[in-house]
């Protein structure tokens, strides 16, 4: 009785994450048997375009906190540093590099860090 249990769970939760799905669209279709069935729609996920533009604001963030905390002199010798190393380090060194973006950040955010 408890694989029925389980196997029954399992299908449940499948039709539930079907319905979850078909909540923001669905396509009818006719399948290779004949049979007329509804089905989600397939979008492209906007997941991959939330992560890397979540991951821009993070990088950018820490750059304005780095910079306003260290300073220009530190921050500059430790980016110069990073492009000394390998290439996974000139990578990072290339994207922490100042531009002007975050040196108006960081010059506003420097007198509330003090």
């Amino acid at each position: 009785m408890d694989d029925a249990q389980r196997s029954f769970y399992k299908r449940e939760q499948a039709l539930r994450r079907k319905h979850v799905c078909m909540s923001h669209g669905y396509v009818t279709r006719m399948n290779r048997n004949g049979v007329i069935e509804q089905v989600p729609q397939s979008r492209m996920s906007g997941l991959g375009l939330h992560l890397i533009l979540r991951l821009a604001v993070a990088v950018m963030l820490f750059k304005v906190v780095a910079l306003a905390w260290l300073g220009d002199a530190k921050y500059a010798g430790h980016i110069e540093r990073l492009s000394q190393g390998v290439i996974y380090e000139k990578v990072g060194a290339w994207i922490l590099q100042v531009d002007s973006v975050t040196r108006m950040l960081a010059d506003f955010l420097t007198p509330a860090i003090g």
